[in-house]
């Protein structure tokens, strides 16, 4: 199950994120001792991210304001529907060390601004169906990288991430710079290389402290805060979580994740799923804020290979544990299509980034689950 389809969409409004870092500090703080045979609790990181929208799709995006040695200010696209971070090497290295074919050094890796670029290569390739399909061509790279801004950062010292040279459409034609600039969350493999070694969440690096488990979770966005420019949200990310989080009173449901052999932990669901009048018993969710205004529904017995539901339509989804997430389509929102999976390619459905304008998640790195809850 490598790279599952989904619609990832780099629109013009990043370049009015012409926001200038504050001094970075970090939000986590210890708790003082009780006694002196307790132990030093942390307490979570809390870390903002800006909520874009351009009148016709929203985005979220997070800060990376440095990557190796260097200030390098950059916003990519926060993502639950991939693990990694991926970044365009036009915006990091010198011009002369890229060509449409790779990178040009010779060995097995070499060291730019305290950026390790290894000799691997390998593809990702992003889209909603068959014939989206976008293709980005890299190399595994790692670097110390900060992540965040304003009131909370964090610092993974040597994190693996994918370097790309380049980006071509459904077409073969070449993307713009930084358009597949994407910082993949959840625990799945994005890629794997042929040494072995692969990328994932930059949070699953991250840890957290003394007495809480490894993952993050996310707040509801809401709808107010979403600008053209993009409007810095602080404390939507908790990075470190509580047993109160973990604990049958959260009212977060629950699910244990799926492992498959060199894709890590995938966050796809076993479900059901109803539109209109019809069902389909037999289906996979995955909750993607990297995909916007529609979401994509698989139905293997459709009669048409794509079509957009009418307004007024209701969708319900029933997931393996008994979440249940509903709404009704508009003219302007929560739309949706319905794709015939020998058409599209996927058996996989993709619940968009709506979800997260009412809704929390949750990722447990150690345990392998993710929470969804109602709000």
């Amino acid at each position: 199950m490598n790279n599952y389809m989904k619609t990832k969409y780099y629109l013009i409004f990043l370049v009015c994120l012409l926001v200038v870092l504050d001094s970075c500090k970090k939000d986590k703080v210890e708790t003082s001792l009780t006694s002196a045979n307790t132990a030093t609790i942390a307490s979570s990181t809390k870390l903002g991210l800006y909520e874009a929208d351009s009148s016709i799709y929203k985005l979220l995006f997070i800060a990376v304001p440095t990557i190796g040695t260097q200030t390098v200010n950059q916003y990519l696209i926060f993502d639950t529907g991939s693990g990694g971070l991926v970044i365009d090497a036009h915006e990091i290295l010198p011009a002369s060390m890229i060509t449409s074919n790779g990178f040009n050094f010779t060995g097995d890796s070499t060291v730019v601004n305290g950026i390790t670029i290894t000799n691997q290569q390998s593809t990702i390739q992003y889209g909603a169906d068959n014939s989206t399909t976008e293709t980005v061509y890299g190399n595994l790279a790692y670097a110390s990288v900060t992540i965040g801004d304003h009131n909370g950062t964090i610092t993974v010292k040597r994190l693996p991430f994918f370097l790309y040279y380049k980006g071509t459409d459904s077409s073969g034609n070449l993307e713009s710079t930084g358009t597949f600039d994407i910082f993949g969350v959840n625990s799945e493999y994005d890629v794997t290389f042929s040494n072995g070694a692969y990328i994932t969440s930059p949070f699953s690096y991250f840890d957290p402290g003394t007495g809480l488990t490894k993952g993050f979770k996310m707040a509801a966005l809401g709808t107010s805060n979403f600008s053209l420019a993009g409007t810095y949200v602080p404390d939507v990310l908790t990075l470190g979580l509580t047993s109160s989080d973990l604990s049958s009173s959260s009212g977060f449901t629950m699910h244990t994740l799926s492992e498959y052999p060199n894709y890590g932990y995938s966050p796809v669901l076993p479900a059901t799923f109803t539109y209109g009048s019809k069902s389909v018993s037999t289906a996979y969710m995955i909750f993607d804020t990297g995909t916007e205004p529609y979401n994509y529904f698989q139905d293997p017995t459709a009669t048409k290979n794509i079509a957009s539901l009418s307004a007024n339509t209701g969708v319900s989804i029933t997931t393996n544990n008994s979440f249940n997430y509903s709404f009704t389509t508009t003219s302007s929102d929560y739309l949706s299509y319905v794709e015939k999976t020998s058409y599209s390619g996927s058996d996989i459905s993709i619940v968009s980034l709506e979800y997260f304008l009412d809704n929390e998640y949750l990722l447990d790195f150690d345990n392998h689950k993710m929470g969804l809850k109602n709000n």
